[in-house]
């Protein structure tokens, strides 16, 4: 059997029990505040995800739907479908008429082909006339000699007759007192009849040469105008002559059209851009869609994100690449790591504080007195890692514990 205790002993073993708890006590706070301060936590935070609204390009009746509302959906797979009757229209009338200009294009490069040879035909005709011209030149010269020695021909008969006539008047007179005979007196008449007949031929062919000059004359002056003709000709052919830039400029605006209209047409076809849930899905087959107006939403399944809102005196101690543990409440057990993304920089001001800003004036301040200050909270975008796209829900709540080490570290 135990002694029993003194009263001073019992009294000093529950002083030591008392000196040990309240120290227990402080060293268990104490690290409690070191892991809180070192690992800040919140469970004011939400699961958050990329998501777009799905608006078709071009409108018209939905002919085909191939999807349901909360579905999960791959990357590349249909949606839905619209009429792509009037779409293949347009571009069949597009490539139509891309054809119909480029076969004008064709037409239009033959035609310049005929004018263009239409002036080399002028210009040969014009270097057929010019030839002339200069052969009509050399005609005159030639019609101008002939005419000067048909001029000396006929100064020389008239010469040569002169004589012959004087010698006659000589001779006759001395025939009577017969200085003469006969016969000399009929030779100087038959040298005076054949020395008229020479002065006439000479005569007539000085008409003739002049006549020959008149002639190329004229045949010049027909030569110049058949220069002047076919050089009008050479200039009318050159500005008949066209050219494609006004047709082949078209072509731009014609493979823009078709490039539009097989932009529409394949649109007609909707397809998933990733990897995705589908929400809020209201239509059915058969309803019209309206380019540009949103029919149902697409929720981004390949990243996830917790959004937690701490405390602005906690955010010194959250960096980017820190590690951190969400927790679902979904899934209280189940811990998720994820990797500090950012760490916000503003909120909404507290128009307690600093009074509600209204435009370009002045903060409209209230005077109020509040006894209690609380802290303003900051959200910090935490990626979670290797999340499954059938668990996470678009705005479920979640806890975040910020572990206070990079992921590199982690990983070392």
């Amino acid at each position: 059997m135990a002694p029993e205790l003194s009263d001073e002993t019992r009294r000093r073993i529950g002083r030591t029990i008392c000196i040990a708890s309240v120290v227990a006590a402080l060293i268990v706070g104490l690290l409690v505040i070191h892991q809180v301060t070192a690992h800040p936590r919140t469970d004011d935070a939400e699961v958050f995800a990329n998501y777009i609204g799905i608006a078709p390009v071009v409108s018209g009746p939905i002919t085909h739907l191939y999807i349901a509302d909360n579905e999960l959906v791959k990357e590349g797979e249909p949606l839905f479908e619209i009429d792509p009757r009037p779409y293949a229209y347009a571009l069949a009338h597009a490539l139509s008429d891309q054809q119909a200009l480029r076969g004008q294009i064709n037409d239009e490069r033959r035609i310049i082909a005929a004018k263009v040879s239409g002036v080399d035909v002028a210009k040969a005709g014009s270097m057929s006339a010019e030839a002339s011209l200069s052969r009509s030149a050399a005609a005159i010269e030639q019609a101008k000699a002939d005419v000067a020695n048909a001029k000396a021909a006929v100064d020389r008969a008239n010469a040569e007759l002169h004589y012959a006539t004087n010698n006659l008047h000589r001779v006759e007179p001395l025939l009577a007192k017969q200085f003469v005979t006969v016969d000399q007196v009929d030779l100087a008449r038959t040298l005076e009849t054949s020395r008229t007949q020479a002065a006439n031929q000479a005569r007539s062919q000085l008409s003739l040469a002049e006549a020959g000059l008149a002639a190329a004359e004229a045949q010049y002056r027909q030569g110049q105008a058949e220069v002047t003709q076919s050089q009008h000709q050479i200039s009318q052919a050159t500005h008949s002559v066209t050219t494609l830039e006004p047709l082949v400029g078209q072509l731009g605006g014609k493979q823009a059209a078709i490039d539009t209209a097989k932009y529409n047409f394949d649109n007609t076809r909707v397809v998933a851009p990733f990897n995705a849930r589908v929400t809020s899905l209201t239509i059915s087959q058969g309803a019209f869609a309206t380019a540009g107006q949103h029919v149902f939403t697409l929720i981004d399944t390949r990243v996830w994100w917790a959004i937690a809102n701490f405390r602005e005196t906690e955010l010194r101690h959250i960096q980017p690449g820190m590690t951190a543990d969400v927790y679902l409440l979904s899934r209280p057990t189940v811990r998720f790591k994820g990797i500090v993304d950012s760490v916000g920089f503003g909120v909404t001001p507290d128009a307690d504080l600093v009074g509600r800003l209204t435009g370009p004036g002045l903060p409209d301040v209230q005077r109020t007195l509040n006894w209690v200050h609380l802290a303003s909270r900051f959200p910090v975008r935490v990626r979670i890692e290797s999340q499954p796209s059938d668990i996470f829900r678009f705005g479920e709540s979640a806890v975040v514990i910020i572990r206070g080490q990079s992921s590199e570290a982690s990983g070392r």
